[in-house]
């Protein structure tokens, strides 16, 4: 019988893009498919936008806010899939990716192996998106998949993978105590759990960049603050787990160098407690430093002000990038 694949899609404020996202999952070609869609307590539109699509194929459910991660959960709680999809509410799946993705299970791989595809970037236009291979697009075991997204500071977006129940199962639940880096800390587990990833090249989704909004961006808020460092120590706790070793203590200490400048000098007490770790791995602390472009300002006020003045110049130069986009999007439809 032809194994069943579950899309699930948690949603919060999404109703000017959960269509599409809807519309995208149905487009899938793999001919065994159900949507489940959990409203995560949205305050627009988003639940009524997905109720229209909801039929046999499509279970749309509501529950009172408590974030995406407990949102994943519930999804996956009613869903009966032997494979998974996860599908955050403004991405997109191309027709083909279930399908080339389980194509590879049907010449026999194990089903604890992880399926990972091509991804890429976009704002209005698909069409627009870029698919620039990174050092994680390959096949891999797990030790070997953590040094490369720690050390480099990469990652997957969570569309680009399809897993199986079982190796879903096994991974555990979503982590409700993280606000950001719920996906990074989640796949962590899943690549624990498995035998390793198989890069299916051809399969395809769209990650949209929805801007400084996004959970993805480390504003200064506290909650975000604690979610990131969270996720930080447990990456490290994960790595490892597989392999105490000189290399291993190396690419600990690369990630969390990366990261020190984003708590500087909003929460001293996490970059400290940072600094610690980077010297308990053996490496050595890096004082944060600007650009030369923010380097006059740090110097006549302080370093806080010339991070605010960073974040405001991205923020506007954001701003005009995703306005122009949306034209040449409208435009695309009105040309049609």
């Amino acid at each position: 019988m032809t194994p069943l694949v579950s899309i699930l899609i948690p949603a919060y404020n999404a109703e000017e893009w959960i269509a599409d996202t809807i519309q995208s999952a149905l487009g899938q070609t793999w001919p065994r498919k159900e949507i489940v869609i959990v409203d995560d307590g949205s305050t627009d539109e988003t639940l009524s936008v997905a109720r229209q699509f909801a039929s046999k194929e499509v279970i749309v459910v509501t529950q009172a806010n408590q974030g995406a991660a407990s949102a994943r959960n519930k999804a996956f709680s009613l869903c009966q899939g032997d494979y998974i999809q996860w599908l955050d509410a403004d991405d997109l799946l191309a027709p083909g990716k279930i399908n080339r993705q389980m194509e590879a299970w049907k010449v026999g791989l194990s089903s604890r192996a992880l399926l990972s595809s091509e991804w890429a970037y976009f704002i209005w236009r698909p069409r627009s998106a870029k698919f620039i291979p990174s050092p994680l697009w390959d096949d891999l075991c797990p030790m070997e998949w953590l040094l490369r997204k720690m050390g480099q500071n990469l990652h997957m977006q969570p569309a680009s993978w399809l897993v199986s129940r079982e190796l879903t199962e096994t991974a555990g639940p979503w982590d409700t105590r993280l606000t950001l880096d719920d996906d990074g800390e989640y796949f962590c587990r899943v690549i624990l759990a498995s035998e390793g990833t198989r890069f299916i090249w051809g399969a395809r989704s769209y990650y949209r960049r929805s801007g400084f909004q996004s959970l993805s961006n480390v504003d200064g808020s506290n909650k975000k603050f604690d979610s990131q460092f969270l996720s930080m120590r447990l990456h490290i706790g994960y790595l490892r787990s597989l392999e105490d070793s000189e290399l291993a203590r190396a690419s600990c200490v690369r990630y969390l160098q990366t990261w020190l400048p984003c708590f500087y000098p909003e929460r001293m007490d996490l970059f400290k407690e940072a600094e610690q770790l980077v010297v308990a791995l053996g490496g050595r602390p890096k004082v944060p430093r600007l650009s030369w472009k923010y380097a006059w300002i740090e110097t006549l006020f302080s370093h806080r002000a010339a991070k605010q003045a960073r974040l405001r110049y991205n923020e506007a130069k954001w701003s005009l990038l995703k306005a122009w986009d949306r034209a040449l999007f409208r435009l695309d439809k009105q040309s049609r």
